[in-house]
């Protein structure tokens, strides 16, 4: 695995965190990678159209566009909905703002119970002065982004093995004489040693399961819902656009981003049961399969991705 940049890293449990669920939010630049077809092109009108679905405006889709292509990610050939996007090489194969495909995976093989956990708790210690406050934070946040929980300042802990990429980033940032890595199966915090209780202590559970809410809610939409309208009488009705495979394709990925980036993914053995996120990402794998199977032969890549991260 390597380290991901959560949006909002996961730290210590606070009984007043919210747990109420939020819509996905859904960047632009998303819907624009989410559009990409298996020979790197994205039709226009099909991108309007499905942003319009998902209440973006057309000045956000132009701006949003102008800033691919200024960035060499797309090459722009025509104007407007007669437009085409296609990948250039700087894009690389992945999408934006979405989880590193061997977290996935890790995710999946946990619910299946192939990643039981060995007992053993990963530690990090580190104290940079001051005067290395960036190396610091930075240091700091790939902890966080692997999953790990503080447990005073300057002390890190997570059941899973991350001391390669805390030590390669530490490396990196020039900070390695400051890093001290320890693992124990012996650990007391608060006077609380059952893992399961130190995992709900340390870690926001109710929280990071909210967040799967909107997985499990998209995902079913997806399997449940009737198909692309028929004709141009049906694509009219009203609701019709926000109803198509694409736009509740793309809210999917968006929620499922969104419960993924800041997801610890501690291993089962530490999680209350049933966990929400197991059911939710099983329900996702399921949309994803059926996205797939029904997508036109040149469709979005992004089923095809999604659908191998989830094997």
């Amino acid at each position: 695995m390597t380290p991901m940049t959560p949006a909002d890293p996961v730290t210590s449990a606070d009984p007043a965190d919210p747990v109420t669920p939020a819509d996905p939010v859904i960047p632009t630049r998303l819907v624009v990678h989410a559009l990409v077809r298996e020979d790197g092109t994205v039709d226009g009108a099909e991108l309007y159209e499905v942003a319009g679905a998902l209440g973006m405006t057309d000045q956000q889709v132009r701006l949003c566009v102008k800033r691919l292509v200024a960035e060499g990610r797309f090459t722009l050939e025509g104007r407007g909905r007669r437009s085409l996007l296609r990948l250039s090489g700087a894009a690389g194969p992945g999408l934006p703002a979405t989880p590193e495909v061997d977290f996935v995976r890790h995710a999946y093989r946990q619910d299946r119970g192939l990643e039981p956990w060995d007992g053993v708790w990963h530690l990090f210690a580190f104290a940079v002065p001051e005067s290395a406050r960036t190396a610091r934070d930075a240091l700091r946040d790939t902890l966080t982004g692997l999953g790990a929980a503080p447990l005073q300042g300057g002390l890190y802990v997570t059941p899973n093995p991350i001391a390669p990429y805390v030590r390669g980033a530490a490396d990196s940032l020039g900070v390695s004489s400051a890093l001290t890595c320890l693992t124990s199966r012996d650990l007391d915090s608060g006077g609380t040693t059952d893992p399961a209780a130190l995992a709900a202590r340390l870690w926001p559970l109710p929280r990071i399961a909210a967040r799967y809410e909107a997985v499990s809610r998209l995902a079913e939409a997806v399997l449940s819902a009737p198909g692309e309208p028929a004709g141009p009488a049906e694509r009219a009705r009203p609701g019709a656009e926000a109803e198509s495979p694409m736009s509740r394709a793309i809210a999917l990925a968006a929620a499922f981003s969104e419960a993924m980036l800041p997801d610890p993914l501690l291993p089962p053995e530490l999680l209350p049961r049933p966990w929400p996120a197991a059911a939710a990402r099983a329900r996702a794998a399921a949309a994803w399969d059926h996205l797939r199977a029904t997508a036109p032969g040149n469709g979005p890549r992004l089923f095809r991705l999604y659908a191998e991260a989830v094997r």
